[in-house]
């Protein structure tokens, strides 16, 4: 057995049966050897790295199992480090497949594309080791075997993330040895491991915290996103009135019209959220980081240890008291606490008041509103694609989102009402991730309408993704925000438009080249009948939304100032 068959067997005993690739040397010289064992394994051949990167960590984030990419040395860690970061900073387990580009023993002459490390060359280890859980350099065709096992083990377990594995090119097609002074093993054993169980005593413990606080916020992150657990946190959290708030990954896990929901946190979430928690006497960090950007860059007025009870449950125990020092750490997967909390006997008396509190404020600040701005004549507003999608999506709709403006609507002021509607990027969070989602998230979940919103800029990235949609023939819909420009830059620089503009391409015919389909929207009504047609049409479909260049991220953010709570 060579060591490309060896490696492909080893993934598909480690449950890996589909990988992403746009393949160069190495690579190539495996594709003989998947293409034999295509009724266990697909390959899914992308236009670039970049979005071949993206398709295998949503598949990660969409499964819980590892989505592998594959693709040659100098490209998998420079183009392809685009969905390999938004995995390591969003915890989506994924496993890289690459290699050293040596042109068999060429790596010391300074050969073109060398990723050994030689001088005049790069090094494609070192440079894994900066954005991965785990990567190895394999230079014997055990090692590779050896190597693909223990990938697949870090980037599953958890916190979950990407490990790469680097094959020195000339062992890629070299025959195993029969008897290897370091023997290999069946893959199941190394995969094998059984979950950390939370604390009982702590769950308990919270449970009596829980029972005593008049306003408790549970802030849901990335952990109750993988963990599928929010219908019941939904359950558990109406039942005793406690607000749920959220973070960019952990928004729309539970329906965010409840009574209990009051949105996501942060600037570029909902004044309702910040504010409730800001009130909140109560705060359960559920499988969140609370990075800088959810909590305003630490607003003082926001947070306040040692004013405020600080719980936080998480997977990986150093997570806990990461950002802010906590009262209560309880480390554990999300789903088994919250199911644990739902035994305990908590006092549900408070209940009515907790609920009117979390009603007033937000009535107050206008959650769930989305306001009717005019547009220049021709163009809508963002706000007229959120009403669009509000009025649109179904429990079987998938929605992916991207960077900037566009984005920054949906947060604010589209309510989900469908737990985990929502695939998004919240790690790298960069633009031009949401077109190759949107068609890894059709090929991984084929029963479910996929749209994915997108910016005019993030379009240009990654827009080769639909022609892989169109060779696949996956019926999927691309929302293009089109205002010509970048337009959370443009808000930034106010008056001045500097290196932010673009022409108003016409994205239709993209569409029709790339071979799918196009339709425009001009006018704030034609919208929701324009999702409705272009998934009527089959295919994939880029629907050209013509959005007014002035509307800005700033009409739906919260730069106001949090006022101080009266004593």
């Amino acid at each position: 057995m060579k060591t490309n068959e060896a490696v492909l067997s080893t993934m598909i005993e480690g449950g890996i049966t589909r990988g992403f690739t746009l393949p160069g040397l190495g690579i190539t010289w495996s594709l003989r050897a998947f293409d034999e064992r295509r009724s266990d394994f697909e390959v899914v051949l992308a236009r670039s790295e970049q979005c071949a990167s993206v398709m295998a960590q949503v598949t990660g984030k969409l499964t819980g199992r590892p989505g592998l990419l594959m693709a040659q040395g100098p490209f998998s860690t420079t183009t392809g480090a685009f969905g390999i970061l938004e995995a390591y900073f969003s915890g989506s387990p994924m496993v890289i497949l690459t290699d050293t580009s040596c042109y068999d023993g060429f790596a010391q002459y300074g050969v073109y594309q060398t990723m050994t490390g030689d001088y005049g060359a790069a090094d494609a280890f070192a440079v894994m080791k900066t954005m991965t859980k785990f990567a190895t350099y394999a230079t014997q065709p055990q090692e590779a075997v050896y190597g693909m096992q223990l990938a697949m083990k870090h980037a599953a377990a958890p916190r979950q993330g990407p490990a790469a594995v680097i094959m020195k090119s000339d062992i890629i097609q070299k025959e195993l040895p029969e008897s290897p002074r370091a023997r290999l093993y069946p893959t199941g054993g190394y995969l094998a491991a059984s979950p950390t169980h939370a604390d009982a005593a702590a769950v308990s413990r919270l449970a009596e915290l829980i029972a005593r606080a008049e306003r408790p916020i549970i802030v849901a992150g990335n952990g109750v996103y993988m963990s599928r657990c929010g219908p019941a946190l939904q359950a558990f959290a109406e039942a005793n009135g406690i607000g749920v708030a959220s973070s960019y990954h952990g928004k729309g896990v539970i329906d965010e019209t409840s009574p209990v929901a009051v949105g996501m946190i942060g600037t570029w979430g909902t004044k309702a959220s910040n504010r409730a928690l800001q009130a909140a006497d109560l705060v359960v960090m559920l499988g969140c980081s609370m990075g800088a950007e959810y909590t305003r860059f630490r607003d003082a007025e926001m947070i306040r240890p040692g004013e405020q009870t600080l719980v936080q449950v998480d997977i990986d125990a150093r997570n806990a008291g990461w950002v802010y020092p906590v009262d209560l750490a309880i480390t554990g997967d999300a789903a088994e606490v919250v199911e644990m909390l739902s035994r305990e006997a908590i006092d549900s008396s408070g209940r009515e008041k907790r609920l009117a509190g979390l009603a007033e404020i937000k009535v107050k600040n206008g959650y769930g509103v989305i306001e009717t701005i005019p547009a220049r004549p021709g163009t809508v507003h963002y706000a007229d694609i959120m009403r669009g999608l509000d009025g649109f999506l179904s429990p079987g709709d998938l929605l992916t989102m991207d960077a900037g403006t566009n984005r920054i609507w949906a947060t604010t002021r589209l309510c989900l009402r469908t737990p985990n509607q929502l695939v998004a990027p919240g790690g790298l969070g960069g633009m031009g991730w949401s077109t190759p989602a949107a068609t890894a998230v059709k090929i991984n979940r084929p029963g479910n309408r996929v749209t994915g919103v997108i910016g005019d800029g993030g379009f240009v990235m990654t827009m080769d993704a639909v022609a892989t949609a169109a060779e696949n023939n996956l019926d999927v819909v691309y929302v293009v925000a089109n205002n010509a420009g970048l337009g959370m830059v443009r808000d930034n620089l106010g008056n001045r438009k500097i290196a932010v503009d673009f022409g108003d391409h016409d994205f239709t015919k993209v569409a029709e080249g790339l071979g799918g389909k196009g339709l425009t929207v001009t006018e704030p009504d034609q919208v929701r009948d324009a999702l409705e047609e272009a998934h009527r049409m089959g295919g994939p479909v880029v629907v050209d939304v013509k959005v007014d260049p002035a509307a800005s991220h700033r009409d739906c953010s919260d730069y106001d100032a949090l006022e101080p709570l009266a004593s």
